[in-house]
């Protein structure tokens, strides 16, 4: 078996701050209006190539310019609503909406100037001739014009709103999980600082009554040992798994302990296959078994004991037991005790139904408590 080494200390894990706004990554929005102006730079392109009296080819680098001065417009508008990103979706719609007003207006004029001012074709000069005979005015033309732009350049904005809302509920929906992480590990750590508060008052009594009968040695044994179990318990992450040799090594540390107040009582045996010795387990989760069979059994008998540490591989599981073989008829755990409790919910915290705990007095005598946990290896 392994030699236990002291895990590292724990590193604390920060949530995301709630006023932390979540925004459209800006790839995501840069891509969308890339895609908005191509899609009308091929579809335009495609719908004017049914017109045989203009030459096509010489409107595409006109048709591309004014595409581009659409692109840098709605870049523009892409950086208001970005710095708007915090506010409500009512706030970022209207000014979407009013936003679109003034990029509709200026690209319609650009467009009217690049087609109806440089370079004219005959399709061009024939819609302006019929614009005089009607009476038309440029500007009117524009805006008529620019009506139509701005849905088109509108249903981006509406658009951009939508991504950031869905990057709100994104980032929501990160926090929620990064608080349940968080409520998770706080759970985990109050279980396993429930242990051991009655083991440390017993074994300063202990200590006091060794250092009283001057068996200084033993005293000595019993310092050195208990100074190395809390620093070991109280440095190792208490929500992380540990390799089940670690986690024996653990309980064979405290069991050396309480050999001390029970020289003539508590024999140990550890019975763990070489092929288990890196399995993963919650780290002293075996502590409040050992603890009950030094209370309920060891304590309590007036003859030898032998405290039982097992463990088996079954397929994709394990079992852990941890057994007694006290004189029938002590008082034993209580099935909803401390130490139990605090087993069974560290195991359903940690693997979500996934593990189990069983329990009761043994045939003969004495008191079993059986672990089935999922076989996690130790990858490192």
């Amino acid at each position: 078996m392994t030699a236990f080494q002291p895990g590292p200390p724990f590193a604390a894990m920060r949530a995301p701050a709630a006023d932390e706004t979540p925004h459209v990554e800006t790839r995501l929005a840069i891509g969308s209006i890339l895609g908005f102006w191509v899609f009308y730079y091929v579809l335009n392109t495609a719908r004017m190539a049914f017109v045989p009296s203009d030459p096509q080819l010489d409107a595409l680098p006109r048709r591309a310019a004014v595409t581009v001065v659409g692109i840098a417009l709605t870049l523009v508008m892409y950086a208001i609503l970005r710095r708007l990103e915090g506010r409500s979706m009512r706030v970022l719609l209207t000014t979407a909406f009013l936003a679109a007003i003034p990029a509709a207006f200026a690209y319609a004029y650009v467009n009217f100037t690049a087609f109806y001012v440089v370079a004219r074709t005959s399709s061009m000069m024939q819609e302006l001739h019929d614009m005089r005979a009607k009476h038309e005015s440029v500007m009117s033309v524009i805006t008529e014009s620019a009506v139509s732009w701005y849905f088109f350049i509108a249903a981006w904005g509406v658009l951009y709103v939508a991504l950031s809302y869905a990057a709100r509920v994104q980032g929501a929906e990160r926090r929620a999980a990064a608080y349940r992480s968080e409520a998770q590990l706080a759970q985990l750590r109050a279980l396993r600082y429930q242990i051991n508060p009655h083991f440390l008052f017993n074994t300063l009594n202990s200590l006091s009554t060794l250092v009283l009968k001057q068996r200084t040695v033993e005293a000595e044994r019993m310092i050195m040992n208990l100074s190395h179990f809390f620093r070991t318990s109280l440095t190792s992450d208490p929500a992380a798994d540990v390799a089940l040799s670690d986690e024996i090594g653990m309980q064979q540390l405290y069991l050396d302990i309480e050999k001390i107040r029970f020289p003539d009582r508590l024999a140990v045996q550890v019975d763990v296959p070489e092929d288990l010795e890196d399995a993963r387990v919650p780290g002293m989760i075996l502590q409040p078994l050992v603890e009950n069979a030094i209370k309920h059994g060891v304590a309590k008998s007036n003859r030898p004991v032998t405290v039982t540490i097992r463990a088996r591989a079954n397929g994709g599981s394990f079992h852990l037991t941890v057994e007694d073989d006290a004189d029938a008829g002590l008082r034993f755990p209580k099935p909803n005790g401390v130490g139990l409790a605090n087993v069974r919910d560290r195991l359903a915290t940690r693997f979500d139904g996934a593990a189990s705990i069983a329990f009761g007095p043994r045939e003969g005598g004495g008191f079993r408590a059986d672990l089935t946990l999922p076989l996690l290896r130790d990858l490192a």
